[in-house]
C-alpha cells in the first residue's frame, strides 16, 4: 500500500512537469508570457546566410596547416557567438587542392548585415620602422619606411586590458605563443628606442616605442589611452589573431520558404512515426501498449523542452535523429513486457512479475542503449555541421527513453493496473 501511494506521488509529479513542460513546447502560448527561450531552427529550416572564406596558407608550413585551420575555425566561431548570432555553423572543408571556411548563420538574409556581424576578417602584423630625413632647398623631409616582418597574429594568444599600477592608466597586455615570444624578442632587441608598427589589414593601429628588449612573450602597449580606445585596441589584438589571412570568396542567401515546407513535412512525419509506434504497441501489447503509449507522449514532451531549454538548434538532420528515437524510446517496453510474460509463464503474480521483469530486463536495455550513446557521442565529437545536430538530438533522445521506458511506464503500471494478470501467455 505504502509503495502504490508513493509510485501515485511519483506520478503527480511527472504528470505536473509533462503539462509545464508542454506549455515551455508550445512557443506561441509561452511566448504570450514569457521570453525565456525561442525555438532555434537550423539554417535548412530557417533560411539565413551562407559565408564562404577562402583560407591563405601559403605562409604556412605544411605540417603546421591542420592546427592552422583549426585555430582560424575556432577563432571566427568565437567571433560570430561574440556578436550573438543565432547558433552559428562554423566548419572547414578541402575541395580542390583549396582550403576553405564555410559560416552559415539561420535567420539572417541580409548579406550585408551577415558581414557586418562577423566583423571584418583582418590579418594583424608587426613591422620595423625606418625614418630617412632629407633635406630638399634647406627643408628638412622626413620620410617613414615600414619593413614587413615575420610576426603576426597568429602568434598571438590573447590580449586584454589591465591598469598601470602607478598612474592607474589603462593599457593593453599581450600575451604570444613560444615561437612569437622568440621573433618577439629578437624584433624589440634590435629596435630599442624605436618605434614598432602594429598593422590591421595593412592599416596601422598603432606604433608604440620599445623601451627594452622583451623576453617571455609578455608585453604591454602604454600611452595616453582612454579606456575606449583600449578596450577597441583589444578587440582589434583579438580579432586579429588569425592564424592564416582569409578572404570572402562566396556569400549565398537561403529561402526560408523552402525551409518552412520541409519543416511541415518533417513535423507530419515525426506524428506519422509516432502514431505508427503508439498503434503498433496497443494493437500488439493490449493494455499494456496504452500505458507505453502515454509514456511515449511523456517522453516527446520531456524531449522537446530539453531541446528548448539547452537550446538545441533543430535542423532536418536533429529532427532526423528525434524521429528516430522516438522508435527507439519503445524499445525497453518491448523488453519490459516480454519479460514480465516470461515471468508470468513461471506463475508470479502481476505485482512481482512486472518488478522482475524491469529488474532482469534492465541489463539488456542498458547494454543497447550505451552502445547507441558511444555512437552519438563519436559522430557529435569527430564530426561537423548537421551530422552533429542529428548526433546530439538522438544522443538525448536516448537518455531521457531510459527514464520514459523504465520509471514512467512502471509507475503507471504500479498505479493503475490491479493484480490480476493482464497478458494472455
Amino acid at each position: 500500500m505504502l509503495n502504490k501511494i508513493n509510485s501515485t506521488k511519483l506520478l503527480i509529479i511527472i504528470f505536473v512537469l509533462a503539462l509545464l513542460a508542454a506549455f515551455f513546447d508550445y512557443d506561441p502560448l509561452w511566448a504570450k508570457f514569457f521570453h525565456f527561450r525561442e525555438w532555434r531552427l537550423g539554417l535548412d529550416l530557417a533560411g539565413g546566410t551562407v559565408l564562404t572564406y577562402s583560407i591563405d596558407l601559403s605562409q604556412v608550413q605544411p605540417q603546421d596547416q591542420a592546427l592552422v585551420i583549426n585555430g582560424l575555425r575556432d577563432v571566427i566561431e568565437k567571433r560570430v557567438n561574440l556578436f550573438g548570432v543565432s547558433e552559428p555553423k562554423v566548419y572547414t572543408e578541402e575541395a580542390g587542392g583549396e582550403h576553405r571556411l564555410i559560416v552559415e548563420l539561420s535567420g539572417i538574409k541580409d548579406i550585408n548585415a551577415a558581414i557586418s556581424e562577423i566583423g571584418t576578417t583582418p590579418f594583424l602584423d608587426f613591422r620595423e620602422v625606418r625614418e630617412t630625413t632629407t633635406t630638399i632647398s634647406n627643408s628638412p623631409t622626413t620620410t617613414v619606411q615600414f619593413i614587413p616582418t615575420s610576426l603576426n597574429g597568429r602568434y598571438i594568444v590573447g590580449a586584454r586590458i589591465s591598469f598601470n599600477s602607478v598612474t592607474n592608466k589603462p593599457q593593453v597586455d599581450l600575451e604570444f605563443n613560444s615561437e612569437g615570444a622568440k621573433i618577439f624578442q629578437e624584433l624589440t632587441s634590435k629596435n630599442i628606442g624605436k618605434p614598432l608598427a602594429i598593422f590591421l589589414d595593412n592599416q596601422l593601429i598603432e606604433m608604440p616605442v620599445v623601451q627594452e628588449e622583451i623576453s617571455g612573450g609578455r608585453a604591454q602597449i602604454t600611452g595616453n589611452f582612454t579606456l575606449a580606445e583600449v578596450q577597441k585596441l583589444v578587440e582589434r589584438f583579438n580579432a586579429g589573431a588569425l592564424p592564416a589571412p582569409i578572404t570572402l570568396v562566396d556569400q549565398r542567401t537561403v529561402d526560408s520558404v523552402f525551409g518552412t515546407n520541409v519543416l511541415n513535412k518533417a513535423i507530419l512525419a515525426g506524428v506519422v512515426g509516432f502514431l505508427a509506434v503508439a498503434i503498433f504497441m496497443i494493437i500488439y501489447y493490449k493494455r499494456l501498449g496504452i500505458y507505453a503509449a502515454v509514456a511515449l507522449i511523456i517522453y516527446t514532451i520531456f524531449s522537446l523542452a530539453i531541446f528548448k531549454l539547452i537550446p538545441v538548434t533543430m535542423s532536418l538532420a536533429g529532427i532526423a535523429g528525434f524521429v528516430l528515437s522516438i522508435g527507439m524510446a519503445v524499445d525497453a517496453n518491448i523488453l519490459d513486457f516480454e519479460r514480465t510474460k516470461e515471468e508470468l509463464k513461471m506463475g508470479l503474480s502481476y505485482k512481482t512479475a512486472i518488478e522482475e521483469g524491469f529488474k532482469r530486463a534492465w541489463t539488456s536495455i542498458r547494454d543497447s542503449n550505451i552502445s547507441t550513446l558511444i555512437t552519438s557521442f563519436v559522430l557529435y565529437y569527430f564530426t561537423s555541421s548537421f551530422v552533429r545536430g542529428f548526433a546530439l538530438t538522438l544522443g538525448i533522445g536516448v537518455l531521457v527513453s531510459l527514464f520514459s521506458s523504465i520509471t514512467t511506464t512502471r509507475t503507471l503500471l504500479r498505479v493503475f493496473e490491479s493484480r490480476r494478470d493482464i497478458i494472455k501467455t
